[in-house]
């Protein structure tokens, strides 16, 4: 299984939903980056699950550091970190462990790894491994701030009910990082809740589309072809768990759009280069030309849901009939947020790392 992301700076990811404990090693900081704990555990506050639109398992998620930091700065050596899992109930799990959950990774899991995969609770293939994704991707947020790089997500679209378009980017860019339910439209948002707890109560569940905004990149990030921006994105993009879809700018809108719509005129504006429109999403030829870069993830529904589902029984390959018991999300679109925005940062600053050195975002 490969579980490192990035080539200057890479994040590792470890462990399973009811072990011991998850977690995540960087390498590629530079020495004397600072190292702000508080940051990280507000960052995974925006993960947590949060009243009838959340699952019931409520973890503590305190982070440890194990290594690589010293008096709160990197030290240059790998970072080290683990959360501990705290409130497992693997026993909701044993009675169905040859159950294959439709849409979820347990029939592929079982092919791949030949019956020796941990099974309780979705085990390495479960959302519960975002949580160290969370927390070092935290770190790479901090450091793109501190170089005038900033990154919000918000909930476009929960099954039909839309929020806002981002507007003023950086104004809405801040608004979303200090809320918990990233929405621009407080009204959109309690029509979200609302259908959200709809489905929860037929247990069922709602996906929707996460759009990112990136602003302060400089122009001339990616390389054409095989490195470009987009598929490095894409990559640690579709990684995520419930990630189906991505597009960049229009997206799928340019099927429908003549060259002379779709086209981003460029201008000069005090010596800086900018385009009227960013159908392209801050992006051409797979290299960044400056403006944002804006993107959109289709989130798919929980897969765990509490209606009866056709299956089979992997043990004695017949079909069965599967109903679910234990915690799970109606929706997970909500708390995926932050992940988007820790991923987007690592593949970031892994990018700025490979063309500039890691020196470059270096403490004093």
């Amino acid at each position: 299984m490969k579980n490192t992301f990035g080539n200057s700076l890479s994040v590792t990811l470890f462990g399973e939903s009811h072990g011991e404990a998850v977690g995540a090693v960087i390498d590629g900081l530079a020495p004397g980056i600072e190292i702000d704990e508080e940051f990280i555990a507000s960052q995974l506050d925006l993960r947590r699950p949060a009243g009838k639109i959340s699952t019931a398992r409520h973890e503590g998620d305190k982070v440890r550091i194990l290594s690589g930091v010293f008096n709160s700065k990197a030290t240059g050596t790998p970072l080290a970190l683990i959360i501990e899992n705290e409130n497992t109930k693997s026993a909701d799990y044993e009675k169905t462990r040859y159950l294959a959950r439709p849409s979820h990774a347990d029939y592929t899991a079982q092919v791949k790894y030949r019956g020796y995969q941990d099974y309780r609770g979705g085990g390495h293939f479960s959302g519960r491994i975002t949580a160290p994704l969370v927390a070092a991707g935290a770190v790479a947020v901090d450091m793109l701030r501190k170089k005038g790089v900033y990154i919000a997500t918000h909930i476009k679209n929960l099954h039909g009910v839309c929020d806002r378009d981002f507007d003023y980017l950086k104004n809405d860019i801040d608004y979303l990082n200090s809320i918990p339910y990233a929405v621009l439209d407080e009204n959109a948002k309690e029509k979200m809740i609302a259908e959200t707890e709809k489905a929860a109560a037929q247990g069922d569940s709602v996906g929707g589309t996460l759009e990112t905004a990136v602003i302060g990149l400089e122009a001339g990030l990616g390389e054409p072809w095989f490195d470009s921006i987009e598929s490095q994105l894409a990559h640690i993009l579709f990684s995520v768990p419930a990630v189906k879809g991505v597009e960049f700018g229009a997206g799928f809108g340019f099927a429908n759009m003549t060259g002379s719509e779709a086209n981003d005129p460029f201008y000069v504006e005090n010596s800086k280069v900018k385009t009227y429109t960013n159908n392209n999403g801050g992006i051409n030829g797979g290299i960044t030309n400056g403006m944002p870069v804006i993107f959109r993830c289709a989130v798919k529904p929980t897969p765990s849901i509490f209606k009866e589902q056709k299956t089979i029984d992997m043990n004695t390959m017949e079909n069965a009939v599967l109903s679910l018991k234990g915690r799970h999300d109606p929706a997970v679109i909500h708390r995926a947020r932050v992940v988007i925005d820790s991923v987007t940062a690592l593949c970031i600053a892994d990018m700025l790392t490979a063309r500039h050195g890691a020196d470059w975002f270096g403490g004093e």
